[in-house]
């Protein structure tokens, strides 16, 4: 167990452009937002799990598989701010933000996000990447970020980052390495609470990535390398198939 309280929240919305009412699509016969809960509560550092929503049709669903809920209001622009709002009445010192739309998320994962607030107590966020190959660069779904010499998040982006520089003699070696994103944050709280109360910046709105706000206002955002990753999130209708094909193959 952490020695610092820390509580994992879901925030779930039922309206979606792509997928309405995702959080209750049903997998392998129980809404997704409950595969995320249960498998949150793996989580070694996590003292509790809340689902975050401002929908009476995922909170009833949330309450009949025993999730605790918090209702908030529809009007937040991201996750991020519907956490804060969530843990307001919350005792606790760390606050993981767990994507709604990831049914298989691993645990470990959750619990490296948390280390890495406790590995680095002057540092307010954490997040996780890992290395992914030139495929997915050009792909404006697929979050890149790079890092300084001591992790820290330098920019996250839509486009492909790093550039590859051709205007020189390079070598395979010289080609750039790419890491990809994923969507887990761990906060501390206070920050947490002041991180939704700062103005949305220019950046976090042209690449739609909340992220950015911190880094626009000069707050550290610690990444873990998690080298092994393979994610199965749910984005459109048809990758309900997929999820479910991942889970018989598991057992």
């Amino acid at each position: 167990m952490a020695a610092m309280k820390a509580v994992g929240i879901i925030p779930a919305r039922y309206a979606s452009t792509r997928f309405p009412g995702k959080p209750l699509a049903p997998i392998a016969g129980r809404p997704m937002i409950q595969h995320v809960y249960e498998r949150a509560c793996r989580a070694k550092h996590l003292d509790e799990v809340w689902i975050a929503t401002d929908d009476a049709r995922i909170a009833d669903a949330a309450r009949g598989f025993g999730a605790p809920v918090a209702m908030t209001s529809p009007d937040h622009p991201t996750g991020s701010d519907r956490l804060a709002e969530a843990c307001q009445d919350l005792d606790c010192e760390i606050v993981v933000n767990i994507q709604g739309d990831e049914p298989l998320i691993d645990p470990a994962q959750i619990d490296a996000c948390v280390d890495a607030l406790l590995a680095n107590p002057n540092i307010p966020m954490a997040t996780l990447v890992h290395p992914a190959g030139a495929a997915i660069a050009s792909d404006p779904h697929r979050v890149k970020v790079v890092l300084d010499a001591a992790g820290r998040a330098l920019y996250f982006s839509r486009a492909p980052i790093p550039a590859q520089h051709t205007g020189g003699a390079g070598t395979a070696d010289d080609a750039p390495r790419f890491l990809q994103h994923i969507g887990i944050y761990a906060y501390r709280r206070e920050f947490l609470l002041e991180f939704a109360a700062l103005p949305r910046t220019c950046l976090e709105v042209a690449e739609g990535l909340e992220q950015l706000r911190a880094l626009e206002h000069g707050y550290a955002i610690q990444a873990v390398i998690v080298e092994a990753f393979e994610s199965c999130a749910v984005d459109v209708p048809a990758d309900i198939a997929k999820v479910e094909a991942r889970l018989a193959a598991s057992g």
